[in-house]
């Protein structure tokens, strides 16, 4: 079958148009399929960026911008694609923001996260408001103007302060205030004179108290063996006082005190001889009247040994009346 010239003109113009669109939207950064590797970014102002601008991480180029439309049913926010060239993990808290630079191209810089998450094909990274160098410049002086216009209008209230002070009527007290400071410095002056002569190294005040602390530390000085020696002693004293088995005494004396509280319970319930005697009066006033017949027959015997004492030796019995009660200086008198 034989082509005809105008067939094969006609075919290489076709395949010479197509390969010229394929050529200018390669250069822009446009291809007819998109790749797989997309993702999509969201912002209300570009700031001029347009398709294949490039896209950074940490300054090294990974992508282009693939495509800008506008959202369909959002006209202000501007969907941006972003072609990569290579399936980078890319953290999915990831932050896109677009450096405008007046002096060239704007582009794209991601900002890494630290997800262990990445973007696949299709997914939607978060934006960051635009920034600028005149922005940055301007965003750096407007906290510094702020300040200067604070300061002025501080510095206004101090001046309007001091002149609401310098008034006729404060003027005149002000000038007492001075007198009186006057007044105040002639006596500091003369206190200065009264410490200068406390500091006098031969006969200041201050000076005779050095001389005795001196003398004072000299003793303590001269006599520190004596103070070893006292501390020694209480240190033998305590520690005699530690080794003593105090716990074991007191416990005796509880002992002793828990015995005598029993004691002086049986007392006082009336049992035994001791707590009759204590508490029956019965039980006294006889015995009582058992010692004085003892000491009644005593004395009598001492008086009368005879009607006791029947010897013949002494002579006739003694018939006289025997003694009713003691003599004056028995033990127990009447």
């Amino acid at each position: 079958m034989r082509v005809s010239n105008e067939t094969k003109v006609g075919a290489l113009t076709v395949i010479a148009v197509t390969l010229i669109v394929l050529g200018f939207n390669f250069l822009r950064g446009k291809t007819i399929f998109k790749s797989s590797n997309v993702i999509y970014a969201k912002y209300t102002d570009t700031k001029g960026l347009i398709v294949s601008n490039p896209v950074f991480v940490n300054g090294y180029q990974v992508g282009s911008v693939f495509e800008i439309e506008n959202q369909k049913d959002n006209l202000t926010h501007i969907i941006v694609s972003v072609k990569l060239n290579e399936p980078y993990k890319i953290p999915n808290n990831s932050i896109a923001t677009i450096q405008d630079n007046p002096l060239g191209i704007s582009s794209i810089s991601i900002v890494l996260g630290n997800s262990t998450s990445f973007f696949k094909s299709g997914d939607t990274i978060t934006t960051a408001p635009a920034a600028s160098l005149l922005g940055d410049f301007v965003n750096t002086l407007s906290p510094l103007g702020e300040k200067t216009k604070n300061a002025i209008t501080s510095l206004d209230k101090v001046l309007n302060n001091i002149n609401t002070v310098l008034n006729d009527g404060n003027k005149e007290k002000l000038q007492s205030i001075l007198e009186n400071l006057a007044v105040t410095t002639k006596s500091l002056s003369t206190s200065v004179n009264a410490i200068e002569t406390m500091l006098q190294k031969q006969n200041g005040s201050i000076a005779q108290t050095f001389d005795n602390v001196n003398s004072f530390t000299k003793n303590l000085n001269e006599n520190n063996q004596k103070l070893n020696n006292i501390i020694t002693n209480l240190d033998s004293a305590s520690k005699a006082v530690k080794d003593a088995d105090l716990n074991k005494t007191i416990k005796t004396i509880q002992m002793a005190v828990a015995n005598l509280n029993v004691s002086l319970q049986k007392l006082n319930s009336g049992n035994g001889t001791a707590a009759k005697l204590m508490n029956d009066s019965s039980f006294y006033n006889e015995l009582q009247g058992t010692l004085k017949s003892i000491n009644t027959l005593v004395d009598d015997i001492k008086v009368h040994p005879k009607r006791y004492i029947n010897l013949s030796v002494f002579g006739k019995k003694d018939k006289s009346t025997p003694l009713t009660k003691p003599l004056a200086d028995s033990i127990t008198n009447d």
